[in-house]
């Protein structure tokens, strides 16, 4: 599906994050001059200088009180995964489309799927089990806890304690217009440019049509080199859904709004890949979200917290945060 003016126009109406009508023209129509001269997008080598390189030893960084005693080797071993992880990406890989993506977030902005309370909503994901995650079979709500609790004892801010807690919230979505957990949980990133082999199963993107787009399937796609990363359309999850919430209807920081957005983008934060979308303010936000994913990742265990103990600490930090007490999902 080659982007037109009329999709262009929806991406300028969902939010002012995504590209403009304007800006999307003008790349598809460069990129297809390019494409019918025979010549490929180039490398904008200074820009790619300018990204930061990813530090593969990560032993030799300063680590969190959360990192004693754990190896960071023992989580997200996805060649040990259980089969239903592997099924889980291959559905996700395939179905994540330009297309889809652009009608997901028509359906999110034109309507309110319920309204209740943060603690509410946390309490509906105790009925969930992420089909992506190899890490845990907890709960949820469990993993919310075990998170928010991690950043609170390391005496962190509030509001990041407050994003622990509510980072995976917006997979309440999979009770409301998903089509599984494909378009819910699991590892994100861009659509509209090339699938790169830092996404996990990246051999799963094969059955997606826009890798065989003529736009969609080249390095930079419909996105500028260093265009940053405001600027991409990622892939239609919790991470989003819940984004757009907390923007809208709560006072969190742009560091807190990066991290609850960006989390789960591994082959961006843990793997390296696409610095050469990044723009020089992205790599304040690499870094937040860097130390959030190690509250995120590593705070997973079997260890259950009793709710009801620490409801009252959390209703008053969700409080300080969101002006009103019934929120639109």
């Amino acid at each position: 599906m080659v982007a037109n003016k009329k999709e262009g126009h929806i991406l300028e109406l969902i939010d002012e994050d995504v590209l403009t009508v304007n800006a999307i023209t003008a790349k598809i129509r460069k990129s297809k001059v390019a494409t019918d001269n025979g010549v490929d997008n180039v490398d904008d080598d200074e820009g790619i200088r300018k990204r930061r390189k990813v530090d593969d030893d990560e032993s030799n960084s300063e680590k969190h009180d959360i990192m004693d005693g754990i190896s960071s080797e023992e989580f997200r071993q996805y060649h040990k995964a259980k089969d239903r992880v592997r099924e889980f990406y291959k559905e996700q890989h395939e179905m994540q489309t330009m297309a889809f993506n652009l009608q997901a977030r028509i359906n999110y902005k034109t309507k309110v799927r319920a309204k209740m309370t943060i603690w509410e909503a946390l309490c509906k994901l105790s009925k969930l089990i992420d089909d992506s995650d190899p890490d845990t079979e907890l709960s949820q709500i469990d993993h919310a806890i075990q998170t928010a609790q991690a950043i609170r004892e390391d005496k962190k801010p509030r509001w990041m304690q407050l994003v622990g807690l509510i980072h995976d919230l917006g997979k309440i979505l999979y009770f409301f217009d998903s089509e599984g957990q494909w378009d819910v949980v699991g590892d994100t990133f861009p659509v509209g440019c090339e699938f790169v082999k830092e996404n996990i199963f990246h051999e799963f993107f094969a059955g997606n049509p826009d890798s065989s787009h003529p736009i969609y399937s080249t390095k930079y796609g419909m996105y500028e080199p260093n265009c940053g990363l405001s600027s991409l359309l990622i892939s239609w999850g919790h991470d989003e859904y819940m984004y757009y919430i907390t923007k809208s209807q709560s006072t969190l920081n742009e560091q807190a709004l990066a991290m609850i957005r960006y989390h789960s983008f591994y082959p961006w934060h843990r793997e390296g890949a696409y610095r050469y979308l990044m723009n020089d303010s992205d790599d304040e936000l690499l870094q937040a979200v860097q130390e959030f994913n190690e509250y995120d990742l590593y705070s997973k265990s079997l260890k259950k917290y009793d709710l009801e103990t620490l409801k009252p600490y959390y209703l008053d930090l969700i409080s300080e945060f969101f002006p009103n007490e019934y929120i639109e999902f």
